[in-house]
């Protein structure tokens, strides 16, 4: 049996349909993965946005933005 090999649109799809429907094992039953697995991608997520305390007050505010309209897109 080979190891599947995710890209990153992919991982960060799931992450958002995870971070908008509540649920994570809904989602990676949807997907066909492993819970663990989008778990540890929402927690190596947490840790990178941990690094973004050194952007200005504008960087912030754009990155919020951007995932504000991220969440909205996938809304609608």
């Amino acid at each position: 049996m080979s190891k599947r090999i995710f890209d990153e649109p992919f991982k960060r799809m799931a992450l958002d349909l995870a971070h908008a429907r509540g649920s994570i094992k809904d989602v990676a039953i949807e997907l066909g993965i492993s819970s663990n697995l989008l778990s540890k991608w929402k927690e190596r997520e947490g840790i990178a946005k941990a690094d973004t305390t050194s952007l200005s007050e504008d960087q912030q505010l754009i990155r919020k933005l951007q995932k504000e309209l991220k969440e909205a897109q996938l809304e609608r």
